[in-house]
């Protein structure tokens, strides 16, 4: 009777540290992504009903999931803008059941880039997907949408402005020239006062500038303060890889640029080489706080210099 009593508290032990162990044990990664990533991508409330899904700075790869998504909850479903790396689309889907119930109907791609475009496959293909023509274009030479996965291409495209919805759900899409490439898009929603901008505006940052696909260091300014110019009453801006931030920070990045690329003629016109200009030029005081690491420096003046003949 005794060994009874002991065989069975020792039952009851193990199935509580069993217990314990199911717990307090770290989950494994969704999908093999790593848990780094996963803690980064957050959804983040930006105004009513439109959700920001975080990203993580890409400069730390081991939690870099691709760029801030968009989500916007309409009365007939979710529109989602941007799809991150290849391999988050559950993820993006888990996340957005904790704040709705409603079907993603549509996504939009800010550009071509993998970490904008990456899940587009891992929706239902019936779902419209939107982009800028010159997007779709850059898209249709990836690797990504070749072959069946051709159907996880925009469907619906535009050239300079087009609005989906009406009423608070409405959405209206603009295109103001190139810079990160030749197709980024600006995704704004009128009845919020709120912008998303992919990574023509990435963060205060130098930008990424995309030859291959058509990006422009000479244009990249002007674009961005045609984009503030011309797009009436929006307060907040959503970032392809940064915070939230208000619509005169476009201004003034939409000045960095031009202040950089004034910088780089004067640079050229006076004898210096593009790396000469890389290895002396430093930011204005006003531009205190914006990331310009010595890499992405030389990368830019390098292709400005060639976009300018020098």
């Amino acid at each position: 009777m005794r060994r009874g009593i002991v065989l069975a508290a020792l039952i009851a032990i193990g199935a509580l540290s069993i217990t314990a162990m199911a717990v307090t044990a770290p989950q494994a990664p969704q999908g093999g992504l790593s848990p780094a990533a996963l803690a980064a991508t957050k959804i983040e409330k930006v105004k009513d009903n439109l959700y920001m899904i975080t990203g993580s700075d890409p400069t730390d790869r081991s939690a870099f999931a691709g760029g801030n998504t968009g989500v916007f909850i309409t009365n007939s479903g979710v529109i989602v803008v941007d799809t991150k790396l290849a391999g988050w689309g559950q993820v993006l889907l888990d996340r957005i059941k904790t704040v709705t119930d409603k079907p993603v109907t549509t996504i939009i791609n800010t550009h071509t880039h993998g970490d904008h475009t990456g899940s587009n496959n891992m929706f239902p293909a019936s779902i419209e997907i939107v982009a800028h023509e010159n997007t779709k274009a850059n898209m249709e030479k990836m690797d990504a949408f070749k072959g069946d996965n051709a159907k996880f291409l925009p469907k619906k495209t535009y050239k300079d402005k087009m609005s989906l919805g009406s009423g608070k759900d409405r959405v209206d899409l603009y295109y103001f020239g190139r810079g990160h490439t030749n197709g980024d898009a600006w995704i704004v929603f009128p009845d919020l006062r709120v912008a998303h901008a992919g990574d023509i505006f990435s963060g205060k940052n130098l930008p990424l500038l995309d030859m291959n696909n058509g990006g422009s260091g000479v244009e990249i300014g002007d674009s961005l303060m045609k984009a503030h110019d011309r797009i009436k009453n929006v307060d907040q801006v959503i970032t392809g890889h940064s915070t939230v931030m208000t619509w005169s920070d476009v201004a003034e990045y939409a000045q960095f640029n031009k202040d950089f690329l004034r910088d780089v003629r004067a640079a050229a016109a006076g004898g210096k080489t593009a790396d000469q200009f890389a290895a002396t030029w430093k930011r204005d005081d006003k531009y205190k706080g914006y990331n310009v690491q010595d890499a992405r420096l030389k990368t830019n003046a390098a292709a400005v210099y060639k976009e300018i003949g020098k």
